[in-house]
This record gives structure tokens, sequence and C-alpha cells, in this order.
């Protein structure tokens, strides 16, 4: 990944955006991509816009979601713990002992996550699988609840500890590359294509409040009214131990994005995408999807009369944690994917299955 690109990717990364609260990582994406576009926007709901080509037709939309799971400050103790709630599908049992940041008006202020230690607890409190958040707690340092109500505020959101780290020099990990990932792909097909002459207007969208209903994704597919949108996710690799291939495929880690195939996507999109990674070397892989998939894509597929809907995926190691792994190789291919299939499409195409 180049220079740029890879710094662009990490300031996404450690910059907050839970489910509701997205501005900051929008202001990024907005201050990165304007040299790119034609014209960027932010819509009422949040979702920003970048396009290419606004007058010409067909339009294509590529949808990555920008928001990320996290907590919120649902209560304060008299003795000034911070109890929380979720935001977004998080695994109770991997958030005890977890460094956060409540993200409050001042500036964000470091958190751990406590609960009672393990020789305290009665056998049926240890053999108990369960973990419940509400049985946790956010340690601040204050002494009071005064002194923390002076850092933080009722519905404050939280985070992990947003970084990015290195594991070689393919792979990363951090905990948001569900879905900054994608966010980070659909802007880098406007960079790779900003000089290009194209048949179509492009719609790079960083769509908002995926985690909490896949809300951006369909309001601003309603508002752009594309004929192709495709939305760039991740998808849960398969090649750690103890992974059951025979639920999820085979889908390895620097193989290649995958390919969704079913009913949720178009079949003329999904050959068009895999003609155009066979004719253009790009490695990818194909993924099963028999059923709505989850994604922005679902909403976007049944967008007022119907569009054209496809999924490329970032395969993920560890989805929904502290510690998600992503090849930078397939995020740079999925971005290549993209791009090339965008510049394929034209008036001249019929979407319509036959």
């Amino acid at each position: 990944m180049r220079k740029e690109s890879l710094a662009f990717l990490e300031a996404l990364m450690t910059t907050p955006s839970p489910s509701g609260f997205e501005q900051p990582v929008q202001r990024i994406i907005r201050d990165t991509v304007g040299d790119w576009a034609d014209e960027v926007r932010t819509d009422l709901h949040g979702n920003v816009i970048a396009i290419k080509n606004p007058d010409l037709a067909p339009r294509v939309m590529l949808a990555g979601h920008a928001d990320q799971i996290g907590f919120m400050v649902q209560h304060v103790t008299d003795e000034g713990y911070i109890h929380f709630s979720a935001i977004g599908g998080v695994d109770a049992a991997l958030v005890p002992g977890s460094r956060v940041s409540i993200w409050a008006a001042g500036g964000p202020v470091l958190g751990v996550v406590g609960r009672k230690p393990i020789h305290l607890m009665k056998a049926e409190e240890r053999n108990k699988a369960e973990v419940e958040l509400n049985k946790l707690w956010i340690d601040i340092g204050a002494g009071s609840r005064d002194e923390a109500f002076g850092r933080v505020q009722i519905g404050d959101p939280i985070t992990f500890d947003l970084r990015m780290d290195r594991l070689s020099d393919d792979l990363v990990a951090g905990p948001a590359f569900y879905d900054k990932s994608g966010a980070f792909v659909v802007m880098e097909v406007l960079r790779i294509l900003r000089r290009r002459k194209l048949g179509c207007s492009l719609y790079s969208v960083a769509t908002v409040q995926e985690e909490t209903g896949l809300r951006g994704g369909r309001t601003s597919a309603y508002g752009i009214d594309p004929l192709v949108g495709i939305a760039v996710d991740v998808t849960f690799a398969s090649d750690y131990p103890g992974a059951d291939k025979s639920l999820i495929g085979e889908i390895k880690l620097g193989q290649g994005p995958t390919i969704a195939r079913g009913g949720n996507i178009n079949p003329v999109l999904f050959d068009l995408l895999v003609q155009t990674a066979k004719e253009k070397k790009i490695p990818y892989q194909i993924e099963a999807a028999p059923r709505a998939t989850g994604t922005d894509a679902n909403v976007i597929q049944i967008t007022r009369a119907g569009v054209a809907a496809g999924l490329v995926s970032i395969p993920n190691r560890y989805m929904h944690t502290q510690v998600e792994v992503v090849s930078l190789r397939d995020i740079t291919n999925a971005a290549r994917l993209l791009a090339e299939t965008v510049a394929r499409i034209d008036e001249t195409i019929d979407f319509t299955p036959q």
C-alpha cells in the first residue's frame, strides 16, 4: 500500500466513530477526498458523499460504512464509577480489562473496564459463561459522582483504545477495520479514478449507522437513486484454528477480497466483478450469500424500484473485537477491483437479470 494511503487508513482507524457519532471520522474523509472528487457533500443523516461526473448516467454508488461498535455512558454511581451500554454488536465476554476512551466534550477521557476479581467470585459466578455488561463498570479515577460529571456526561460515546498495529509486512490489527477499511476503499477508488474518463457517475459514500440498522446505506441510496450499488464491508476469514469452513466457507487473508454471490446480489454485476478480476489479474475469492447479507448491500438492493447490488468484502479475523486482523494487500486489491469495474460501466450495460 502506498505511503499516503496507509496514513489515510491509519487516521481513520485512530479516530472515533461509534454509530451516531461518526462526525470526527467524516471530517477526515471530507478533508482527504476533496481533490479527488468534483463534489463532496454531507447529507442530513451524516453520510459523506464524494462524486465524480455528477451529470453522467448511469449512477454508480459505492458504500463503506464509517461507523464502528462502541459504548455509551449510561449511569454514574455516587462513587464516580461509570456504567455503560453497547452501541452495536459487542461481545461482552471480551470487554473486562479493556482500556477505553470516553469521547467527552472536553476531549478523550481514559478509562479501564473493571469487574469483581475472580478470587472474590462465588463458584457459580466463576463458571458462568455469559458476561453481562451491566455488571461491569468503567473506572476513570474519579472519587465521586460530581468529579466524574466534571469530565463526562450521560450519552458520551466510548470506544476501545483506538490503534493500528503492524503484525507483519501485510497484516495489521485494530479494533475498527469493520468497517473503516470499507470506507477507506470506496474513497481510494475515487483517488485511483480521479484522472480517468468514465462512462458513468461515481458516488463514493461513507455511510453512517450501519451497526445499528443499516440506516445510512438506506437513506443515502434513496437520495442518490443509483442504477448500481456496491457495498464494501468485511467478512469472516476462516483461516484460524477451529474455524468451521462448512458454515462460512474457505476464506483466507491475503488471497484477495471476496465477491458475494446470492439473492442479495445482482447476477450481471457479479459476473462483471469476476470477469474484471480475472482480466486484470486481481486476486479474489467467492463468498456464498444465500440470504440477505446484513450489510449496506441489503438495503441498497431494495431502495426505490430496486438497485443492481453487489458486495465486495475484506477478509477479517476476530470480527468485532479489539484485535481485528486484515491484510493490506486485500484492501488494496479491493480498491483496484472496484476501480476497474466502475471504469467498465456505462449506459450500454443492461443489469436486468435474464
